[in-house]
């Protein structure tokens, strides 16, 4: 198990913020926030650490657009 950092929580905190807004008609920001940090999770330790904002974005993204499409 792995401690988040500092620079993990503010590219959590972003991405659920950037997601949270582009999808505010779909999901509550709580939803888009339980998405996002289950997509860090899936992430922690298994792609660089520069990598994990853009990484973060397009998984957390690409699990919400598809959940948007099922409702």
């Amino acid at each position: 198990m792995s401690v988040e950092t500092p620079q993990a929580q503010d590219v959590v905190r972003n991405v659920t913020v950037r997601l949270g807004n582009e999808f505010s008609t779909k999901l509550s920001s709580v939803a888009v926030g339980v998405i996002v940090r289950a997509a860090y999770r899936d992430l922690q330790e298994q792609i660089v650490p520069e990598a994990l904002g853009d990484m973060l974005h397009r998984l957390a993204r690409h699990r919400i657009a598809r959940l948007v499409q099922v409702l």
